[in-house]
C-alpha cells in the first residue's frame, strides 16, 4: 500500500483514460450486456457498462491491459456507476457487491500481470467510486428547492457497500471521482472512513473533483479554494480534477490547486470539447502538447485522461510524462 507513496516521490505517475470510450468500440448490443446469465432480465441493460464485468470480463480485462501497454501505472475499475442509487436505474441494487468485487480482481489480475513483468515498474488499481446520479445539495425540481432526491445517510450507506467491495476486490487506491457535488462527496468519505475503522486498515485515497464551466465552479457552486477547504479534513493521497474540461480550460483551475495544497495533485481531463455531436475530436499529439504545458509548470503528480481519451492519448501522455520531475510538496503526507 505504501509503494504507490514511494513511486509518487520519484515520478510523475500515469492514470488510464476513459473505459466508455474504449468499450464504445465494441459496439456491444443489447444481447451482449446480458450475456447468458441475465438474458431474461426485465429491464433493458445495454448502457450499463459495469454490468459488463460480469457478462464480458475478457473485454474490460484488455481495456485494462491496453492502458498498461500504453504506459498507465495506475488503471480504475469499472465501477464509476457500482452504487446501488446509480444501479436502481437497472433494477440491479442486488448486484453491486458483485459488481465491484469482480470489477477489482480483473483489474488487480492485469496489474499483477504487469507488475510480475516489470517489477521496476508495479501498476496500480484505484478503485472508481463515481458521483451517482443524484445530488445531496441541490434540488432537481426547480419549484421545490428545498426537495432533495438523496439524503447524506443514504448516500454514506450505498458507497460503505461498494467500498467495502472495492477493498476485497483487491484494489490498492480509492479514487472519489467526477465530483460535482462536494456534499456527495463527503458521504463517500465519511463511509471510507467508517470501512478504514472497521477493519483497522489505511488505504490511500484520491479524491477528483469537476469545474463545470468557465465558472470555475463545481455544479453546487464551489470555487476551486472552497472545494479544497471542504475535503482536506481526511488525509487524502491526492486531490485533482477531471472531466468536464479539456486540459486547456482545466489548466486554470490546476495552477490555484496545485499552489493551495499540500497534497498530491491529479488530473485526468477530457480530449478537448465535445462537438455538436457529442464527439470528442482531440488528437493524442495535440492533447500531449496541452499536457506538457501543465508538466512544465510542475503543476501534478498524477496525470491521465476522461472522456474521449484512449490508450493512444495515454501513450502520448505517458511518453512525456517521463520526462519530467513530478510536483514538489512541502510536507509529505504519510
Amino acid at each position: 500500500m505504501s509503494d504507490i507513496k514511494k513511486a509518487l516521490q520519484h515520478r510523475i505517475l500515469v492514470l488510464d483514460g476513459a473505459m466508455g470510450t474504449m468499450l464504445q468500440r465494441y459496439n456491444f448490443s443489447e444481447e451482449d450486456f446480458r450475456g447468458d446469465r441475465f438474458k431474461d432480465y426485465p429491464t433493458s441493460l445495454k448502457g450499463n457498462n459495469d454490468l459488463l464485468s460480469l457478462t464480458q470480463p475478457k473485454a474490460i480485462a484488455d481495456v485494462h491491459r491496453k492502458y498498461f501497454e500504453a504506459g498507465a501505472d495506475i488503471v480504475e475499475t469499472n465501477t464509476f456507476s457500482g452504487t446501488s442509487i446509480a444501479m436502481a436505474d437497472y433494477n440491479m441494487e442486488s448486484l453491486v457487491y458483485e459488481l465491484n468485487f469482480e470489477s477489482a480482481k480483473i483489474a488487480k489480475q492485469v496489474a499483477d500481470e504487469f507488475t510480475t513483468a516489470n517489477p521496476e515498474k508495479p501498476r496500480f488499481v484505484a478503485g472508481s467510486i463515481g458521483p451517482t446520479n443524484k445530488t445531496a445539495s441541490l434540488s432537481p425540481d426547480v419549484n421545490r428547492p428545498e426537495f432533495r432526491a438523496i439524503t447524506f445517510d443514504e448516500l454514506r450507506i450505498a458507497y460503505k457497500q461498494q467500498v467495502e467491495a472495492l477493498i476485497d476486490g483487491g484494489v490498492d487506491v480509492l479514487l472519489v471521482e467526477t465530483i460535482f457535488d462536494t456534499l456527495n462527496a463527503k458521504a463517500a468519505l465519511f463511509a471510507i472512513e467508517e470501512v478504514k475503522e472497521a477493519r483497522n486498515i489505511d488505504i490511500p485515497i484520491m479524491v477528483s473533483g469537476t469545474i463545470t464551466d468557465a465558472s470555475g465552479r463545481t455544479l453546487s457552486g464551489q470555487t476551486v479554494e472552497a472545494f479544497l477547504m471542504s475535503i482536506s479534513h481526511i488525509p487524502l493521497l491526492s486531490v485533482g480534477f477531471n472531466c468536464a474540461l479539456g486540459a486547456d480550460q482545466l489548466q486554470p483551475y490546476l495552477q490555484r490547486l496545485s499552489h493551495e495544497t499540500e497534497f498530491y495533485t491529479s488530473a485526468h481531463p477530457n480530449a478537448g470539447l465535445p462537438n455538436a455531436f457529442g464527439e470528442y475530436e482531440q488528437t493524442a499529439k495535440e492533447m500531449q502538447v496541452l499536457i506538457e504545458n501543465y508538466l512544465k509548470d510542475g503543476l501534478v503528480n498524477i496525470i491521465g485522461g476522461c472522456c474521449g481519451t484512449t490508450p493512444e492519448h495515454i501513450k502520448a501522455i505517458a511518453e512525456i510524462a517521463k520526462n519530467y520531475e513530478p510536483r514538489k510538496i512541502a510536507v509529505a503526507h504519510t
